[in-house]
């Protein structure tokens, strides 16, 4: 077998390998605790973050007096542009194993191309994965203290507390670390 077409099947491989990942990780929990502080009275940040979370989906799904915490559930919906993309890359992938399968083994004639018809299944395991049910939490770190503001301890998504940081920050003047907006990942 001639070296090309070994090195051909090695990157088709890895490309496949390299989908794999990509499902993965498309699909993974990405639940953050941040914490927020705020100068205004806990009563009032908590009535925000409540109201904001409803507007944008949220069900209250009760809590717990006693620790102080707040939780919230939502049904996170997975993406249709990206299923649509990791099936058409799964499908062009799974058909280009094929191209090299048939081309190292002749004898089995155009069979290998029906590997194509697998590509669909990327995108309907990552929309398995990514729909689930996702949960807020908030919980108040000082209620005691009322005149010196809130420290809030949030955890969530972090793309749902990134969204809460960029739209709260100024109508509750919210503060945290920053760490949430300066990060890569």
């Amino acid at each position: 077998m001639p070296s090309f077409q070994n090195s051909t099947l090695l990157l088709t491989l890895l490309l496949a390998i390299g989908l794999v990942f990509f499902l993965r990780a498309a699909s993974k929990d990405r639940t953050t605790v941040v914490d927020v502080a705020s100068p205004r009275p806990p009563l009032e940040v908590l009535e925000g973050l409540s109201t904001w979370l409803e507007q944008r989906g949220w069900s209250p799904q009760g809590g717990d007096a006693e620790r102080q915490v707040l939780r919230f559930q939502g049904k996170v919906a997975a993406s249709t542009p990206l299923a649509v993309l990791l099936s058409i890359l799964g499908t062009i992938g799974a058909g280009s194993l094929g191209l090299v399968v048939r081309e190292l083994h002749p004898a089995l004639g155009w069979w290998p191309l029906l590997l194509a018809l697998l590509g669909p299944l990327a995108g309907v395991i990552y929309r398995k994965r990514a729909e689930r049910q996702e949960a807020v939490e908030i919980r108040l770190m000082n209620a005691d203290d009322q005149t010196s503001g809130s420290t809030i301890r949030l955890r969530a998504h972090r793309d749902e507390l990134i969204a809460l940081e960029l739209e709260l920050a100024g109508p509750l003047d919210l503060a945290s670390d920053g760490s949430l907006l300066s990060s890569p990942i």
